[in-house]
């Protein structure tokens, strides 16, 4: 078996680096650098020098400054752009190398198509055509060795899969019909059996271009919280820019000169673009960490929503316990015909593919009691609405197994006495965390069924770190109350939702949204869709249907259950460093100020030299150290960036104090530092 482990993409690796540097001159393009209205105006300020250095140049006047100090000026300032474009080019880099690694796995294989023989014949052959003929609701043949040509569900039979191209993961899974498993991707490799797939995509439309489109930003938009941020920058921009066309009175009326180059810079240092050069990078690499924790988001919206999320729907099955619930113990209405109950508890799972079922057939035969299939057995199939399964056997008898309410309506419909002794085992059961299923002759109980599932370790943990984040967790589980919650109480989780139907989670759903909240839901069945797409993160399990993968914003590759939790911890670590770095960005003006102002000022007011609190060399050195500062501020905080700033699962409020105690006070005392630092540094050469 061929393993495709996924290659942890370094932040600086060289081929990156050096596409980056490409793109970082071909973004200078006016039509692209409009889209951030902050280094906009920054590359407008550059021009401007340019001419001022060409002016300055061929006529030889040195009334804007010398051509050495307009030429550092243009130099840096041009430096600054390119910083800005390289932060997000490199971010783009980093998701183009994903995609290439992706595209790699979609290739042109051959596909054994299914297809009538003859006009309207029931008979059928195989021939073998390019994946690319596939078209939407052909059906393909895949046996062992095989690579799976195009997306599609299993129609027919079963097959262990090899999804370490898409996952990563050398484990390989079971895909079957008929159920919430049914799902297989284009790229994937047939390891055992044979399967007939129904193909559920057009050309170009399947999930593997779905995501190498995705990873390489083709279709990225800005999110809402994005676009207010760049809104509320340009609002900035527009002010400062009302506040150095408003300075030139002044030094008119103090009869001080100011240069343009002084202006530009003055202007540049006051705008906010470190978080202008970050914002592009800081959202794709949002993006770029779900991917890496194998989730693929169908839009940074949906990342940045699940930072926000305030409920969070988990199922019990698979996310809180293990999932393979085992039957442990038969419990018989009459002890005297123990052996009877065990027979029809065996009868009723004998079509019932599921763990539990399987597992009273187990438990059965260790009891020494195996029964068998025979003709003229009607097996019906396990629902969600109906919450029961069983056969009806050729001499008339039904037998059904259950949830209690299911198997109690079933018996009260058809004239028949549910036991209380039955009442109180279930209960004794539930209590114990044991999840309880009734089996029923015609319209009499013959026993209980007890199952049982162990709680995940660290499970508390996880639901306290989501608690101190703010985030309600609610358990949804088809077991009754008692059980629902003897589960909840002991995996720590703040509500639950019993007996729970597809309807149940939609309704649910609905409500928290109506009280403002923002809910996250995982889910694979068909079933699931409804509330996948109206819940406000949906994540549906790539193992899972096409119509879940379709109506969640984000697909997990994993097949993890808990993964949501992982989701919303990547959401809120988007939204922090966006914060902490809009935070630094605003508080590194208040040292530029006292660098600049009184670099303009000080010769016709000398009493401002007291603002002069690094002391500063000279107005000159004084304004190159804080343009030069502004420039390297933005590489140097692009591994944070893209990174992201470290979360701490602790209160918002808590969250906030840090935040503002390091990024904010941090913002004010770094810049003095390094302004000083870079005018002693200008001070030896000038």
């Amino acid at each position: 078996m061929s393993v495709h482990n996924k290659k942890s993409i370094g932040l600086f690796e060289p081929a990156l680096v050096n596409t980056a540097l490409k793109q970082s001159f071909s973004k200078l393009h006016p039509k692209l650098m409009i889209k951030n209205p902050v280094m906009f105006t920054v590359e407008i300020g550059t021009l401007i020098m340019f001419f001022v250095v060409l002016y300055t140049a061929f006529t030889g006047d040195t009334a804007q400054g010398s051509l050495g100090y307009n030429l550092a000026v243009f130099i840096i300032l041009f430096i600054t752009l390119l910083f800005a474009n390289f932060a997000e080019a490199i971010a783009e880099a980093r998701g183009k190398a994903q995609a290439d690694t992706l595209r790699k796995t979609r290739q042109d294989t051959p596909a054994k198509l299914v297809s009538p023989v003859g006009g309207g014949s029931l008979a059928e052959e195989i021939r073998v055509v390019s994946s690319a003929q596939l078209r939407l609701n052909d059906r393909f043949v895949c046996e062992a060795g095989d690579t799976i040509p195009m997306d599609g569900e299993i129609i027919e039979g079963i097959a262990t899969i090899d999804e370490s191209a898409i996952t990563g993961e050398s484990a390989p899974v079971i895909r079957e019909a008929g159920g919430d498993k049914s799902s297989v991707t284009g790229g994937t490799k047939v390891l055992s059996d044979r399967i007939i797939v129904q193909v559920t995509t057009a050309p170009g439309e399947t999930f593997l271009d779905k995501m190498i489109a995705l990873v390489e930003g083709a279709n990225r938009q800005k999110t809402p919280n994005e676009i207010a941020l760049t809104i509320l920058l340009a609002s900035f921009t527009i002010v400062f820019i009302i506040v150095c066309v408003t300075l030139k009175p002044f030094a008119d009326y103090a009869n001080t000169p100011i240069t343009i180059a002084a202006f530009i810079s003055l202007f540049v240092c006051l705008i906010p673009t470190t978080i202008g050069g970050l914002l592009s990078a800081i959202g794709i690499a949002g993006m770029d960490r779900a991917l890496r924790a194998n989730v693929i988001a169908k839009s940074g919206k949906a990342v940045e929503t699940a930072g926000d999320v305030d409920t969070l729907l988990l199922d019990k099955t698979g996310t809180i316990t293990i999932g393979n619930r085992k039957a442990t113990n038969f419990y018989a209405v009459d002890s005297n015909e123990e052996k009877k109950f065990i027979e029809l508890a065996a009868l009723s799972s004998l079509a019932d593919e599921t763990p539990e079922g399987k597992s009273i057939v187990e438990l059965a035969g260790q009891k020494g009691i195996n029964m068998h299939r025979s003709n003229g057995m009607e097996f019906i199939g396990f629902t969600a609405e109906t919450r029961s399964s069983g056969v009806n056997l050729p001499d008339g008898r039904r037998i059904r197994k259950g949830a209690q309410d299911s198997i109690r309506n079933y018996i009260l419909k058809n004239g028949g006495q549910f036991p209380d002794a039955v009442t109180e085992q279930v209960n004794s059961i539930a209590k114990n965390g044991g999840t309880p299923l009734v089996v029923a002759e015609n319209t009499i109980v013959r026993g209980v069924i007890e199952l049982q599932d162990i709680i995940k370790p660290g499970m508390q943990d996880r639901f306290e770190r989501l608690r101190k984040m703010g985030v309600k967790t609610v358990m949804v589980t088809g077991d009754n109350p008692l059980t629902a919650r003897f589960i909840a109480e002991k995996a720590g989780v703040d509500d639950f939702i019993a007996e729970a139907k597809p309807e149940d989670k939609m309704n649910y759903i609905k409500e928290e949204q109506a009280k403002g909240k923002l809910v996250a839901m995982m889910g694979d069945g068909t079933n699931d869709a409804p509330a996948l797409a109206q819940a406000d993160v949906g994540v549906a399990m790539n193992s899972g249907t096409q119509a879940a993968k379709e109506a969640g914003n984000m697909v997990d590759l994993d097949n993890d259950p808990t993964k949501l939790i992982e989701v919303v911890e990547i959401g809120k670590q988007l939204l922090i460093t966006r914060g902490t770095l809009t935070t630094f960005s605003i508080a590194n003006d208040v040292a530029k100020y006292f660098a600049i102002v009184p670099a303009l000022f000080v010769a016709s007011i000398p009493s401002l030299q007291g603002l002069n609190i690094m002391n500063l060399k000279s107005p000159e050195t004084a304004i190159l150290s804080a343009i030069i500062f502004n420039a390297i501020i933005i590489p140097i905080l692009i591994p944070l960036a893209l990174r992201g700033v470290a979360y701490k699962p602790i209160g918002a409020s808590a969250l906030l104090r840090r935040n503002l105690l390091i990024y904010g006070f941090g913002g004010v005392l770094v810049p003095f530092l390094g302004i000083k630092l870079i005018d002693v540094i200008i001070g030896l050469f000038i």
